[in-house]
């Protein structure tokens, strides 16, 4: 089964974000038809991308409905198919480093020392610590061939 074609829209040519944004949405459509993916996500695929289609209202809108269907499709075909964009994991593991290795360390820092305001040396460390987490999942999934050769930029 083939996925569809994201319908060009004439009127997005004095909107640089809408431009940005529908030829981000394009890239991870042709990313996606390089890989064999199950028929189940291939219709949930198409009908997203036709809601896409279906939208005539105003740029904002327009470019609303694009990321959320961007955001859909990318959980859909990672919990599918486990495949992931450029730096998923890198991003994903920052934020969870400074919450689950950042701020504890930041504590036992103020703590020992007597003073809490070395509560924030913690967290750069607890980015650090997920940035490198993070890189090498990626890397992992790179020699797995699971990675989708697109950065999702917001």
């Amino acid at each position: 089964m083939e996925i569809k074609k994201l319908k060009k829209i004439a009127a997005i040519e004095q909107n640089k974000k809408l431009i940005k944004a529908h030829a981000q949405f394009e890239k991870l459509l042709s990313e996606l038809k390089k890989k064999e993916l199950s028929k189940n996500v291939v219709l949930s695929i198409n009908n997203t991308i036709e809601e896409v289609n279906m939208v005539s209202e105003s740029d904002k809108e327009l470019r609303k409905q694009i990321r959320k269907a961007q955001s859909n499709i990318l959980k859909l075909v990672e919990k599918e198919h486990k495949l992931v964009t450029i730096n998923h994991y890198r991003h994903s593991w920052l934020a969870i480093g400074m919450a689950v290795f950042g701020v504890p360390l930041g504590v036992a820092f103020g703590t020992s020392l007597g003073n809490m305001g070395f509560i924030g040396i913690g967290l750069p460390i607890g980015m650090a610590i997920g940035a490198a987490v993070g890189s090498g999942m990626d890397k992992k999934a790179r020699q797995e061939g699971r990675l989708l050769d697109i950065e999702i930029k917001i």
